[in-house]
């Protein structure tokens, strides 16, 4: 078939097709009303915080040497429980690598990693950082860790990795149980008795 044969049997086929009747067509504009929900985002862009929660701070970071072992327990903690978390005795159940993050990755990584890891009632993990030998700064990312775990009330210690789990470049640390495996932990042992 031709090109005019073709617009023929189309025109005969279209004949008796009539046109729709468009009715007055409407300009949707945005939303004026600001909610919460904005104004929370905004104030949150415009003051550079994470609107989650993200406490881990950037500045003002006390650098430790790329060789210096790394620990911290706080009150309460066993002295055997400690032990087995400094010799790597644990199962490690998750892990997180920060090599080749930028600081603020990593700091968004770390604040994660140990909110999922609560979360799902992980109780030991290991932060492969590195040791940072020949960096500028030495061990940024190795100094971050031993200033933001701490401040996370759910971490009850950590240590240096031995050697076999990453010595200097890692940190293993121990996290209390969640609400519901406390709870979970209460009833088992209450119908013991």
């Amino acid at each position: 078939m031709s090109d005019a044969s073709e617009d023929q049997a189309f025109s005969e086929l279209m004949s008796d097709v009539e046109p729709l009747k468009t009715e007055q067509t409407h300009v949707l504009k945005r939303a004026s009303e600001v909610t919460p929900g904005v104004l929370m985002r905004r104030a949150a862009a415009q003051s550079r915080k994470d609107p989650f929660g993200n406490f881990l701070s950037t500045t003002d970071i006390p650098l430790v040497d790329p060789h210096t072992e790394v620990s911290f327990k706080r009150s309460g903690v066993q002295h055997g429980v400690f032990k087995r978390l400094r010799l790597g005795d644990y199962t490690y159940d998750a892990r997180l690598d920060l090599h080749g993050l930028k600081l603020e990755a990593a700091r968004e990584a770390v604040f994660q990693f140990v909110t999922d890891c609560y979360r799902h009632d992980i109780r030991a993990a290991l932060i492969s950082h590195g040791k940072g030998v020949g960096r500028h700064p030495p061990a940024l990312l190795k100094s971050c860790v031993n200033l933001w775990l701490p401040q996370f009330e759910q971490v009850l210690a950590f240590h240096s990795a031995p050697r076999h789990l990453g010595g200097m470049g890692a940190t293993c640390f121990l996290l209390k149980k969640s609400e519901q495996a406390r709870q979970k932990n209460f009833e088992i042992h209450s119908k013991r008795r």
